[in-house]
């Protein structure tokens, strides 16, 4: 019998270059060249001031835990060996929050404000998913 596996992102246009960088262990977030803003997750025109002159830019990784929770349920068979788990809001250096797990440390050890930085989980042949360690 073989594990089941758990499912994989399916890039929308907009995103498809952030999941590219993610595979080259890069974390690449929208990024305004108007009013220098940025954002997740990716879309065409720029939050902060509409405008349409954005790009993809290369982020330092670094953050701190907004806020979290910690899954002691099963919701999909391929995660069972790693409940619990936290999933967290993650705050950037440069702004944007994105939702990802915090690994490297039992889930009851995460705290809101701790700092954290991107690692990537090669999870399938040129998928990579960015997650977070404990700085």
């Amino acid at each position: 019998m073989t594990e089941p596996r758990k499912p994989l992102p399916r890039p929308a246009p907009e995103s498809l270059p952030y999941w590219e960088a993610a595979a080259q262990h890069r974390l690449d977030m929208p990024h305004c060249q108007a009013c220098d803003g940025f954002w997740f997750p990716p879309s065409r025109t720029c939050p902060h001031c509409t405008s349409a002159d954005v790009d993809m830019k290369t982020v330092s990784g670094r953050g701190k835990v907004f806020s979290f929770v910690i899954y002691d349920r099963v919701y999909h068979p391929a995660f069972a060996t790693e409940v619990p788990y936290a999933v967290a809001l993650v705050e950037l250096e440069e702004g944007p929050r994105l939702i990802s797990n915090i690994v490297g440390i039992p889930a009851e050890q995460v705290r809101c404000d701790m700092p954290v930085a991107v690692v990537f989980d090669d999870v399938a042949e040129n998928v990579s998913v960015p997650k977070f360690k404990p700085l």
